[in-house]
């Protein structure tokens, strides 16, 4: 079921939003060559506590899931592309991380992800990244009263496919409100004119995925969290949480 929030939730939804922004931001200043996956996620729980918020990341287990995740960020580095579990291994120059974040404030959820280069980035990785973003871009302008579902899906894919890279099949953003995943699914790829129609209220975390390789094949790691490119290219995932409005999309998770 597709629940439909007021104007007075979607405020309190942008707290939350804005929490996972401030999160997002102090992950990425911290992360350099040696600073380890499992300092930033130290780094996160902090924003969270100060903010007195929680997160749906910790402790969550679906039914896929072997274990529960045992953190509050998601740290998927090179070929990793969503679900990596912060570790101790220091990051390297040139690594490509993708950091994704979720916090819950007032029995309200936000989501949302990015990907950077630490030190010194490959051109072929910020190509990657910046497609990745107006992948994301295009996808908030399809969120529009009217619209459907698979407008979004199409906007998103369309920037992909367009640059060549591959998008991770079954894996796309979906509903968020008092949990972190609400319906309806939202498709990195589609076909334009299909699926639930947009209203006014209607909350989405919109999330492309790419592949540099081209291809959309994937693996499940031996933690059974952790999702690998097949090829061993490398990915980067980029998420916002968007309030569909009648005055057009707006962004609950910027800064």
């Amino acid at each position: 079921m597709i629940e439909i929030k007021t104007d007075a939730s979607l405020r309190a939804m942008r707290e939350a939003g804005r929490v996972v922004a401030r999160a997002l931001a102090a992950v990425r200043k911290q992360a350099a060559p040696g600073v380890t996956p499992r300092e930033l996620d130290l780094t996160a729980r902090a924003v969270l506590a100060e903010a007195g918020a929680g997160s749906p990341f910790l402790d969550y287990r679906p039914s896929w899931a072997p274990v529960p995740f045992p953190a509050v960020l998601c740290v998927s580095v090179n070929d990793a592309i969503v679900h990596g579990i912060p570790d101790g291994r220091p990051l390297a120059d040139g690594d490509l991380v993708s950091v994704d974040c979720g916090a819950l404030l007032a029995g309200w959820a936000g989501d949302a992800a990015t990907s950077f280069t630490v030190g010194r980035p490959r051109p072929e990785d910020t190509r990657l990244v910046d497609t990745a973003h107006e992948a994301l871009e295009a996808g908030i302008a399809a969120a529009r009263v009217g619209n459907r579902i698979g407008d979004i899906a199409h906007a998103i894919g369309r920037v992909c496919r367009a640059a060549g890279y591959g998008v991770p099949d079954g894996f796309g953003g979906h509903g968020v409100g008092r949990t972190m995943h609400e319906d309806p699914g939202v498709p990195n790829e589609g076909r334009p004119g299909r699926g639930v129609r947009l209203r006014h209220g209607m909350v989405l975390a919109l999330e492309p995925m790419l592949v540099a390789g081209g291809t959309d094949d994937y693996f499940t790691d031996r933690d059974g969290w952790t999702i690998r490119t097949l090829d061993g290219s490398r990915a980067a995932h980029t998420e916002h949480t968007v309030a569909v409005t009648d005055d057009g999309p707006r962004i609950l998770t910027a800064l």
